[in-house]
């Protein structure tokens, strides 16, 4: 992985890119417009793409991560959004076929390396609150207890996958030891490979490896999907995080969507929200529905330490803008990492689900 300057990504003509990624896709149907629509805090670029006869696609361009993992997942959520029962037969926005394929188109140049997917348009109705009711809290647990049920029933039919927490985890251990990952993260190598031995250590204690994979999203950021009139999930169009792996990597966001503080411009990933009794009562409607192990509930908070892990410390720099990224690195050391043991009790939540 590199990090591209700020520089550099305003000579990136991402037009052309589009264009040519749409051309080797289908010729016959000119491109008359490109718009970005990206979000401003990530790197990853979304764009809408104007078509002769009115016609639309929605394009996303990456360049982080590795081209083999971008396909990989798009392919598991095409799989997924094809198989899924009512009322999610139209929650996900599907990628673009050719032939019997999905469609992935790779650009290399002395400056970049990108690789772009096609989807169809997705409909959308209504945005999430910025901060729940009661009522709203209870209705999104058993929510995503249902959609959680009803990826599980997939899991067995959906094509193999290849990232696991310990091959993410091995990477960044090995990105921290190179020239550059040393320099990087040169005040926190040793703070990392301790998070990195408590983690490994902590889900062999638990014995996460025995427990099932399932699609996972992880970033529900209530700017990702909408929901209908009664709060049952509607679409999605975010797939920046997908993963196969157990139920409770989706939690913490949803901590996050239930918190007193809400949906924020500027945020931080404290462990706060998962400790908070609107979790708690976000958690008991889920377990009404689809009910947790007690090693599910030891899980989650490995499951937060993965997440800073990977996508703070690891995959910051590439995912976020820069601002941002040196922010939460900062935190992720500061405070993240510190407050973990001392804030999160498992306990707490074990006795609330009467486990």
């Amino acid at each position: 992985m590199y990090e591209l300057s700020e520089h550099f990504m305003r000579v990136i003509d991402f037009d052309a890119i589009i264009k040519k990624a749409w051309h080797n896709y289908d010729a016959s149907r000119e491109v008359i417009s490109v718009t970005d629509i990206s979000a401003k805090v990530s790197t990853n670029h979304v764009f809408r793409i104007r078509l002769e006869n009115d016609d639309m696609v929605i394009a996303k361009l990456s360049y982080f991560g590795k081209y083999d993992h971008f396909v990989e997942d798009h392919t598991l959520i095409n799989a997924l959004a094809n198989n899924l029962n009512e009322p999610y037969d139209h929650f996900l926005a599907r990628s673009l076929m050719k032939g019997n394929s999905l469609y992935t188109y790779k650009h290399s140049d002395e400056m970049l390396h990108a690789w772009v997917v096609f989807y169809n348009p997705i409909s959308v109705k209504e945005k999430m609150p910025r901060v729940l009711n009661e009522t709203q809290i209870r209705l999104m647990g058993q929510e995503l207890a249902r959609f959680h049920k009803a990826c599980y029933k997939l899991k067995n039919v959906l094509p193999a996958w290849s990232k696991t927490i310990k091959i993410d985890i091995d990477q960044l251990l090995s990105i921290i030891s190179s020239p550059d990952g040393s320099f990087e993260h040169r005040m926190h190598t040793d703070s990392i490979r301790h998070q990195c031995e408590l983690l490994l250590e902590n889900i062999e204690k638990i014995g996460a490896n025995t427990l099932p994979s399932i699609p996972v999203f992880v970033d529900w950021n209530i700017g990702n999907f909408s929901v209908d009139e009664n709060f049952r999930f509607y679409s999605r169009w975010d797939y920046d995080w997908f993963r196969m792996s157990s139920r409770v990597m989706d939690f913490y966001f949803f901590s996050r969507v239930c918190s007193t503080i809400g949906d924020r411009t500027i945020f931080s990933y404290l462990i706060d929200p998962m400790m908070e009794e609107r979790f708690l009562l976000f958690l008991q409607e889920y377990h009404k529905v689809y009910p947790l192990t007690r090693a599910e509930v030891l899980l989650i908070k490995e499951a937060y330490r993965f997440f800073i892990l990977n996508y703070v410390i690891k995959d910051g720099r590439y995912f976020f803008h820069e601002i941002y990224a040196t922010k939460l690195q900062h935190e992720a050391h500061a405070t993240y990492f510190p407050e973990l043991d001392k804030k999160f009790n498992a306990d707490k939540i074990l006795r609330a689900l009467n486990l």
